[in-house]
C-alpha cells in the first residue's frame, strides 16, 4: 500500500505543519512516511504545495506526486486560481476547507472523484481564536480516510505545539475527525 497526499494552501496557513504532523503520526503508527514542500520564492499568502507519502513498504521514490490519491485543500479560495485537483486519481477524494456542501463544491469546480468539504475556518476561528486551518485539516484527512487513529493524531500535538495551544490543538483535531468520519461513512 502507498498512499500519496498532495496538500495546497497558502504560504503562512501551515501547509507544510500539516503534511510533517501527518508524517509523523504516521510513523508512530508503523509507516514509513515521507514528507516534502514545494516552493520558490513564495511569501505569506501565496499559493504553496507540500506532500505526503504513506506506505506500509519503504518509500523509495523522491518526486512530486502528480496522480495524487487525496488532495486536501486549507483555502477555499485555491479553487478560483489553482487547479488543485489536477492529476487526482478518478477513486481518489479531495478534502476541503469550504464552506458548503461537496455537491456545491464538485459543480463549482467540476470535480468528479469523491469530495469530502468541512468549514475549517469557522473551526478554527470558534477553538484557536485565529483562521489557521492547519490542524484542523489533519483531523479532517485522518477521519475521512480511516488511514490514522484519532489517539494517535492527539498524542502528535504534543510534538508539535507548546502550552494552551496543545489542549486547542487536540480539540480542533477531535472535532474535524468526527464531523469527517460522520459524513464519510
Amino acid at each position: 500500500m502507498l498512499i500519496e497526499v498532495r496538500f495546497h494552501g497558502r504560504g503562512g496557513q501551515g501547509v507544510v505543519t500539516a503534511a510533517d504532523f501527518l508524517a509523523v503520526a504516521g510513523f508512530k503508527e508503523g509507516y514509513y512516511t515521507l514528507s516534502f514542500p514545494t516552493f520558490g520564492a513564495e511569501k505569506r499568502g501565496t499559493p504553496v504545495a507540500s506532500f505526503l507519502r504513506i506506505s506500509d513498504e519503504p518509500i523509495v521514490v523522491r518526486d512530486e506526486i502528480y496522480q495524487p490519491d487525496y488532495v486536501v485543500v486549507l483555502d477555499p479560495s485555491l479553487f478560483e486560481s489553482v487547479n488543485v485537483t489536477s492529476g487526482l486519481k478518478s477513486d481518489g477524494m479531495l478534502i476541503a476547507n469550504y464552506p458548503k456542501g461537496p455537491e456545491e463544491l464538485k459543480a463549482k469546480a467540476n470535480i468528479k472523484s469523491k469530495v469530502a468539504t468541512i468549514n475549517a475556518t469557522k473551526l478554527a476561528i470558534e477553538i484557536l481564536g485565529r483562521p489557521i486551518t492547519n490542524t484542523a485539516m489533519v483531523g479532517a484527512f485522518a477521519g475521512a480516510t480511516g488511514i490514522l487513529k484519532l489517539e494517535t493524531l492527539k498524542k502528535t500535538v504534543e510534538e508539535f505545539f507548546k502550552g494552551a495551544l496543545i489542549e486547542k490543538n487536540k480539540l480542533i483535531i477531535e472535532q474535524a475527525y468526527n464531523q469527517m468520519r460522520e459524513v464519510c461513512r
